[in-house]
């Protein structure tokens, strides 16, 4: 099988594409370098069966060409994370729903299955947990920028399924629930690699907000999983599916797990949310995926634990560290 991920340099997209050349298939990556790293692809490079391209989504001919080559486009390309969002709500929406038209139109030409990433932020101020697939989205107003991007995934949703419902194209849409693993960085806002590196750096570990607030995360093995799966069964064409693990913890009781997990001095300071990000930011206070649907379709639920989560993105951190430090010169006497 030849696959097209877009965003394929990022964190998820680069993790796929490691599964993927593994059980042989070809993997070609789109990404701009914008939230991607070439770091994340550099061991995949020497692979025969890979090739990337530093481009934007934008690029309507390479676009066209790429998922011409292809059998599955996997749309991950977007623009990420809290921080980046609230600072940048232009450039959310604009890449959000360009990018994903884009894809779309292309692969609509040639019929090929497309899986395109949404985000259980499009769950919204919804308190119904836990959230199954056909819940109502309750955004906040449009005067906060903090919606913009759940509401540029909602309409990605809608105009994926706009093209399987009227032109019959094979669509798969995923909602993610906080992927997080190795490679994952927490330069946009990402709390688990954030908590991490302050802890390993016995620096404070911030958490913003009372804390109250719960999260699940996912192991990016798990959500790659849970993608190849999906990506495998007829069954999943035209439905929205959650990609989750199901384990709730508040981001208090977070930072406290991390600080076991790395034996960390740090101290856990509180940042108030219009101090963290912008007056009036609101946020979720809980947000806990149902995984029936995945698990019908596929027949695998995401199980890792997060206590194994935080290990693993422990050692990527402190490997990453001791490969970057310079060794001492050393003299050799005779």
């Amino acid at each position: 099988m030849r696959f097209l991920i877009t965003g394929g340099a990022g964190f998820i997209g680069s993790h796929l594409a490691e599964r993927l050349l593994a059980r042989g298939d070809r993997v070609v990556l789109l990404d701009n370098l914008s939230t991607g790293c070439m770091d994340n692809i550099r061991h995949l490079k020497a692979s025969g069966l890979m090739e990337y391209h530093l481009d934007n989504i934008e690029n309507r001919q390479l676009v066209a060409e790429l998922v011409d080559d292809a059998d599955v486009v996997v749309h991950l390309a977007a623009a990420v994370g809290v921080k980046l969002i609230v600072e940048s709500p232009v450039h959310t929406i604009e890449t959000n729903v360009n990018g994903t038209q884009m894809v779309l139109e292309a692969a609509c030409k040639k019929r090929k299955r497309v899986l395109i990433a949404s985000t259980s932020e499009v769950y919204g101020k919804n308190t119904c947990v836990p959230f199954h697939e056909d819940a109502d989205l309750v955004l906040g107003p449009t005067t906060k920028g903090r919606w913009s991007y759940a509401a540029s995934k909602a309409l990605d949703e809608f105009l994926a399924l706009s093209y399987w419902k009227e032109k019959k194209l094979p669509v798969i849409v995923v909602r993610l629930f906080n992927t997080v693993g190795p490679r994952q960085t927490g330069r946009y806002g990402m709390v688990l690699p954030n908590f991490v590196k302050e802890a390993l750096d016995n620096r404070p570990i911030h958490v913003y907000g009372d804390g109250k607030q719960s999260r699940c995360f996912c192991d990016v093995r798990d959500t790659v999983e849970a993608l190849i799966r999906l990506m495998d069964t007829d069954r999943a064409i035209g439905e929205v599916v959650n990609v989750g693990n199901t384990e709730e913890i508040s981001i208090e009781g977070l930072a406290q797990l991390v600080k076991q997990r790395t034996r960390s001095s740090s101290p856990i300071e509180f940042i108030p949310y219009d101090q963290a990000y912008e007056p009036g930011f609101e946020d979720m206070m809980r947000r806990v995926p149902s995984v029936e649907k995945l698990h019908d379709l596929t027949g695998f639920r995401p199980q890792t634990t997060l206590s194994e989560i935080i290990d693993r993105v422990a050692a990527f951190f402190q490997e990453k560290n001791e490969s970057s430090t310079p060794r001492a010169a050393t003299t050799s006497v005779v």
